[in-house]
């Protein structure tokens, strides 16, 4: 069994936003140390999206900056907050490959599962997967049709019931995904972010797991809103930073949600477990 921890929408910055620049950057080592702590310990921390939060080498900078203490490697994938050129001129390496057209795609083995990093930014916030990003992904999931796979996006695929930040289930880049990804059985999950909430759901086939974010959350409100007009609702909240786990256990792929922070025991392992009859 091996574990992977992702990590989502950290949204760091520097002391131009001096508030959430202390705030994120609080949240981000909660969750590293937690994540630090888990036994096993995972091989591998994918970082899926919204990085910083301006998409300024600066935040890059100082992102990298925190990340320089992990003892766990480090995987990257942008969100509609990243810019590539910034972020690549800060990140290079293992885990901030492109692919031949210059988007953040990769696919990274571990063991017996792959990771398959895609890269969803541009758009209008909601994402984006042209036709050279579907025919690499198309490509790099023929080179392993039966290794147990999990599919990385930043953004989701699916409403979330937040209105004002779900896609349009017509939009080209969500069908073209479908298309791509309909059929693929070794795929057993997208783990995806920047709903900055745990959610789940199903999308061609597959299980989609957005994970909650190190950053503050959403506010979880699913009644309708008008675009247009403010209406003075609450849309963030500060409800502990979290995380998600992937665990890869033979052919299965399963995810936890996770919250940071350290919390009092409530019951110790004292006593031989029963076997139930």
């Amino acid at each position: 069994m091996l574990t992977i921890a992702q990590i989502t929408d950290l949204h760091i910055t520097t002391d131009k936003d001096p508030l959430n620049q202390r705030r994120n950057e609080e949240r981000l080592r909660q969750v590293m140390k937690t994540i630090h702590g888990l036994r096993p310990r995972p091989v591998a921390i994918i970082a899926s999206g919204d990085l910083v939060d301006r998409g300024e080498v600066e935040e890059y900078l100082e992102l990298k900056r925190l990340m320089a203490d992990s003892e766990i490697p480090i995987y990257y994938a942008l969100g509609n907050h990243d810019l590539r050129a910034p972020f690549l001129q800060v990140f290079s390496g293992p885990g901030a490959q492109t692919d031949p057209n210059g988007y953040v795609q990769y696919a990274v083995d571990f063991g017996s599962m792959r990771m398959v990093v895609c890269d969803t930014l541009e758009g209008e916030n909601h994402g984006d997967y042209d036709e050279a990003r579907a025919a690499w992904l198309s490509a790099t999931l023929d080179e392993a049709p039966e290794r147990p796979t999990a599919v990385i996006l930043h953004h989701p695929p699916i409403p979330s019931g937040i209105r004002w930040m779900d896609p349009d289930p017509q939009s080209p880049w969500l069908l073209r995904l479908a298309e791509v990804l309909t059929g693929r059985n070794q795929v057993k999950v997208l783990m995806c972010g920047h709903i900055h909430r745990a959610f789940y759901g199903l999308f061609a086939g597959h299980m989609v797991a957005a994970a909650p974010a190190t950053s503050i959350q959403l506010t979880l409100d699913l009644t309708e809103v008008d675009m247009e007009v403010p209406d003075g609702r609450e849309i963030l909240v500060e409800e502990p930073p979290a995380f998600a786990l992937l665990m890869s256990n033979g052919p299965d792929l399963t995810t936890h949600v996770c919250l940071a922070g350290e919390y009092t025991p409530a019951v110790t392992y004292n006593f031989p477990f029963r076997k139930l009859a």
